[in-house]
């Protein structure tokens, strides 16, 4: 093959490669959206919100409220606070914020009948113009407004969200989580046992 023939034969080559390179960038599926929220009254007995009822990264469980109460306890919650909950179920953490410490709260669920029962349970509690719960997945939401975030997921996701929370948290922000800590990376500055419930604490350097 002579020297004329393969510089554009290589060009040739190279710009099916790099076509072929965008079409795959193009086609990576992106984070799947939530359904949107369901209008109207919630039924508390509707199975998709049920205790036990998977949900995109973890099932969803409660926190007892004598461990939502320890959580803000520990983390010293104030009115100037501003509580994040990743992963709100029902919205009782940021409910108890704002009904006990006067602080405003922030849920962020993935399933929209959680959101739709916690902006119903708000109301209920008369602390709706004090809390807001946003249908969206806790990876893909800004957090860098918070002073305090409260989790209940898993360690592995825990581990999966500490570098978002190192990025986004301003240094003093307070991070409880109930039951799971973050691993051997990020030590906990304190941990408080309730009813037999371990509850984590760490402050953002």
């Amino acid at each position: 093959m002579s020297a004329a023939f393969r510089r554009p034969f290589a060009v040739v080559l190279i710009t099916l490669a790099l076509a072929s390179a965008s079409t795959v960038f193009a086609q990576s599926p992106a984070p799947p959206a939530p359904p949107p929220v369901t209008n109207g009254p919630i039924n508390p007995d509707d199975p998709d919100i049920r205790p036990g009822t998977p949900g995109k990264d973890v099932i969803f469980l409660p926190t007892p409220a004598e461990v939502v109460s320890a959580m803000l306890e520990l983390a010293n919650v104030t009115k100037d606070d501003v509580v994040y909950d990743l992963g709100s179920g029902d919205g009782r953490t940021p409910i108890a914020a704002a009904k006990e410490h006067g602080a405003r709260g922030v849920g962020v669920e993935f399933n929209p009948k959680l959101v739709a029962l916690s902006r119903q349970n708000a109301e209920q509690a008369g602390v709706a113009d004090r809390v807001r719960f946003i249908n969206a997945d806790l990876f893909q939401t800004d957090i860098s407004e918070a002073t305090v975030v409260t989790l209940y997921l898993l360690s592995s996701l825990n581990q999966k969200l500490l570098p978002k929370l190192q990025r986004e948290l301003k240094p003093g922000t307070r991070i409880v989580s109930h039951a799971f800590s973050m691993g051997e990376d990020w030590k906990p500055d304190a941990e408080r046992t309730v009813n037999g419930k371990t509850i984590y604490l760490w402050t953002v350097k």
